[in-house]
């Protein structure tokens, strides 16, 4: 997991996204404001015996990251950042899940185009595939189809938040009762959604289906968009419009990487530009979160790092040659006295050994062998 998390971060740093290292517990007003029930009701909640309030350990740390973008940095223009960090919740997110993943993401604020959507996905991508991810699947919405109906169809918002979880467990029957009572075009619209999953060809056969909304339309034309950015980085996109996950946080575009094999998404993302309005301060927002704990799993066993068996001595040329392969990022480990036998466990494949008054790096067979 540690060379994973190494690896990741050193991809965003040179894709230009700073690490921040957000609080792992804060009032907790700080930390639910403008994420939504859902992460309240996530938050472990304690008190504060100098204060007497109430504290919340962290469930999520996006809505951290848009705070120190809306407050601790305060810029005019786009700020990339990026984290990782340990966060605890109330409950598992499913069946043998964690309740403390180890949150890994990456966030762009302050710009509002699908071009950042693109830069962020892509940027995913080259992260799963550079720790080694392959076959990998990406399933992408937009939450937009689902507010213009509901805004053009008057729903309330009670009735709102029943038609959004029928359409998540694509719960037909339920649906269809749901939508008893309300206009025509919008009933059909509704059930359409929940059809309406498959590869590229699902955007067309949504835009002759769904409503000529401007919303509706801007929507499928940004996901087909996408879709052509995304191609040629060898991964497999699809689409699922019925698919609304983060809807009381997101407000575009929302994706959730998959990998062959593994039977939940590795991680998910989206656009969600309204969450810094509740920081005084709105700014455009997209970006994308994993559980390196959960990743972790859909990767092949990791190979121990080789490393490379030294003597102890004082000699002034041994330890030059050991500062040297250190410097280089060679692990090199100092042999301590009455340890021989155990030398197997040390993870060895070579050894320094002197050879004509130098010292050289040799498999660890020729070692033994002398």
């Amino acid at each position: 997991m540690e060379q994973v998390r190494r690896r990741l971060l050193d991809l965003f740093r040179v894709h230009g996204y700073q690490l921040v290292i957000p609080p792992l517990l804060e009032y907790l007003e700080s930390l639910t404001t403008g994420a939504g029930h859902d992460l309240d009701l996530a938050t472990f909640k304690v008190v504060d015996l100098l204060s007497g309030r109430l504290m919340g350990i962290r469930a999520d740390i996006t809505p951290q990251a848009a705070r120190i973008d809306a407050h601790l940095l305060n810029r005019q223009g786009v700020t990339r950042l990026c984290y990782a960090g340990s966060v605890l919740r109330t409950r598992p997110d499913g069946l043998a899940q964690t309740r403390e993943p180890l949150q890994v993401g990456a966030e762009l604020f302050g710009h509002a185009g699908i071009e950042s959507d693109i830069e962020i996905q892509q940027l995913l991508v080259k992260g799963l595939q550079a720790v080694g991810v392959r076959a990998l699947h990406l399933d992408l919405s937009h939450v937009g189809i689902f507010r213009s109906l509901v805004r053009h169809g008057g729903i309330a918002k009670a009735h709102e938040q029943e038609l959004y979880g029928a359409l998540q467990s694509k719960d037909k029957t339920g649906l269809r009762e749901l939508l008893a009572g309300l206009g025509h075009e919008v009933q059909q619209a509704l059930l359409a959604l929940t059809d309406l999953n498959g590869d590229v060809e699902v955007l067309q056969a949504a835009q002759d289906c769904l409503p000529p909304h401007a919303e509706i339309r801007q929507a499928l034309q940004d996901l087909r968009h996408i879709a052509q950015q995304l191609a040629g980085l060898g991964v497999e996109v699809s689409f699922d419009l019925a698919e609304l996950r983060g809807y009381h946080y997101h407000s575009g575009a929302v994706f959730a990487a998959y990998a062959q094999g593994h039977a939940g998404p590795l991680a998910l993302g989206g656009r969600y530009d309204e969450v810094g309005s509740a920081f005084g301060r709105a700014r455009p927002a997209t970006g994308f979160s994993l559980d390196l704990r959960s990743l972790a799993t859909a990767l092949p066993p990791a190979q121990a790092e080789q490393a490379i068996l030294a003597p102890l001595s004082e000699d002034a040329g041994l330890q030059a040659t050991i500062a040297a392969l250190r410097t280089n990022g060679e692990i090199v480990i100092v042999e301590l006295p009455g340890h021989e036998t155990s030398r197997a466990e040390l993870g060895c494949n070579r050894a320094l050994i002197n050879q004509q008054g130098t010292w050289q790096v040799v498999p660890f067979t020729e070692f033994e062998s002398r």
